[in-house]
């Protein structure tokens, strides 16, 4: 931001009960950079007497006036530098839901979901200033008793709480980041732990039956099936674009992506078979009129009429993804990659299904050695 201003000038404006209040007058006015509204005046909360009766009066008078100069000449040297720390007191006031909004409608759909929450529970109003350790913490265990927004009669799991609560604390992160908040406030509050739970995820055998099973949605079995092909969370596979693909010097198919959770950047390989679900290449978006809501409804509808009966989400097809690779010989540092996740560990927890899986195998051959007994 380049200032044309400006002249800083000490200016005293009378009040009642003989006293006078000191305050700065910019001229031209500066841009508060938090409000992005222009500003004149800057009341400094300092007040000498009018009309000073004796000496120690006129002695407090000159000392208010010496600190009133002396705040003057440091935030010229502020405004030279283009420093706007002295305007804090002005952020504090800055509206923290409609800061929260904003981020909101640049992330994906559960951001909406823990802004309706935090809403709620401050009641539809809150400022920076109102942002401490305390509120957060409070914040915290509203989560982990609250009911959900649209099914007001039941109560929002464990792990949905860990999420909306991690997903909180990012945009705490990014407010400390902007500036908007003068300490990271994520260094005093503690997260809620994940609790361990059975991943729901499709067999080989049970993709195939889906690939053979007719859809009233065309694009959503072509989507659904593309995840468990590629990992893809719905978030990537809504915004994927023709423009997102290329051609490798292998002449294989790349998709080059940046993923809307994590927003990493990763380049990965996709079969013959994958890249023939997203049909004719074209312009655009790839799968064209998908929405969200055709996750719930018609996708259960879709998976039941394929005979599966277990509770799958469109999500399940990450998890099928990665479960039939490890168990498909695929190293899990390559699998962690293709996932785009920032860090193994979350990987690691694909390898307990597949552990499971192979103690499963060991019980499907039995001899009945006690009936060959003589």
């Amino acid at each position: 931001m380049t200032l044309t201003c400006t002249n800083v000038t000490l200016r005293q404006k009378p009040l009642r009960n003989d006293r006078i209040s000191l305050y700065l007058d910019y001229y031209p006015a500066i841009r508060n950079p938090y409000t992005m509204k222009m500003s004149r005046r800057e009341f400094l909360g300092i007040y000498i007497y009018a009309k000073p009766k004796n000496e120690q009066q006129r002695m407090f008078n000159q000392d208010m006036l010496n600190k009133a100069e002396a705040i003057r000449c440091i935030r010229v040297q502020s405004l030279i530098n283009e420093e706007f720390g002295f305007l804090d007191k002005n952020k504090q006031k800055v509206d923290f839901l409609a800061y929260f909004r904003t981020k909101a409608r640049e992330k994906y759909e559960k951001w909406d979901c823990v802004y309706n929450h935090f809403e709620k529970f401050v009641g539809g109003k809150c400022t920076f200033g109102d942002v401490t350790v305390e509120l957060c913490e409070k914040f915290r265990d509203y989560l982990l008793k609250c009911k959900q927004i649209n099914h007001p009669n039941a109560y929002i799991s464990r792990n949905s709480a860990a999420g909306y609560y991690s997903t909180f604390r990012a945009l705490l992160k990014i407010a400390y980041k902007e500036k908007m908040l003068r300490e990271n406030l994520n260094d005093f509050l503690e997260k809620i732990e994940w609790k361990e739970v059975k991943k729901e995820y499709l067999t080989l055998d049970e993709v195939k039956k889906l690939a053979a099973t007719p859809c009233k949605i065309p694009v959503l079995k072509q989507a659904s099936l593309f995840a468990c092909m590629t990992g893809l969370r719905i978030s990537d596979i809504l915004k994927l674009d023709w423009r997102d693909f290329e051609v490798g010097p292998d002449q294989g198919y790349y998709i080059r992506i940046c993923t809307e959770k994590t927003e990493t950047e990763a380049t990965l390989p996709i079969s013959q078979e994958a890249l023939e679900l997203c049909g004719e290449w074209g312009t655009g978006k790839v799968f064209k009129g998908l929405t969200r809501s055709m996750t719930h409804h018609p996708l259960k509808q879709w998976i039941a009429e394929a005979g599966i009966r277990k509770h799958i989400t469109f999500h399940c097809g990450r998890h099928s993804y990665a479960t039939l690779q490890l168990a498909g010989g695929t190293d899990i540092y390559t699998v962690s990659k293709m996932l785009g996740h920032t860090n193994v560990k979350t990987t690691q927890f694909y390898p307990k299904i597949v552990d499971a899986k192979k103690e499963e195998a060991t019980k499907t051959i039995k001899l009945d050695l006690n009936s060959t007994k003589e």
